[in-house]
């Protein structure tokens, strides 16, 4: 089981300025409302395969995830995140939409043994960090470039 919370939305960026911005996982301090502390654990280029710390703040407890970029492509962006309760999986679809882009973001938590049991009581909590996501990143992307896809 897991748990899987979508929200799509269009911004007048470039998907490629929202792509750019978007592969530095550092950047989630400014859109998601959980994050408090994010960093890389690597250098150079943001690559397939770069490395960052994410501490987050959820229901009144700090976590830290090690995230890991899976896939790097123009128009989608997957990392992966883990520790010892749960494997977190943010998934970013970056299409054109007319002159700006249309991003439709999925995270997707799978607890870890006797955590799963939690599920079902925090599919609710996970809405609702989604509905503030939403919020946020849309008007943090409307400040990035508008032309150069």
């Amino acid at each position: 089981m897991a748990i899987t919370v979508e929200r799509s939305f269009r911004v007048d960026a470039s998907r490629s300025a929202v792509a750019a911005y978007l592969e530095d996982f550092t950047h989630t301090q400014q859109w998601d409302p959980g994050t408090v502390a994010c960093r890389r654990l690597d250098v150079g280029p943001i690559a397939v395969g770069a490395r960052w710390e994410n501490t987050s703040r959820f229901r009144g407890r700090e976590t830290t995830l090690h995230y890991r970029l899976l896939i790097r492509r123009p128009e989608r962006l997957v990392f992966r995140g883990e520790n010892r309760t749960v494997q977190a999986t943010d998934d970013i679809a970056i299409l054109p939409n007319g002159p700006g882009s249309l991003i439709t973001y999925r995270a997707t938590l799978r607890f870890k043994r006797v955590f799963r049991l939690a599920e079902p009581l925090l599919r609710g909590a996970f809405d609702e960090l989604a509905d503030a996501v939403q919020a946020r990143l849309p008007e943090v992307l409307e400040t990035l470039p508008t032309s150069g896809r």
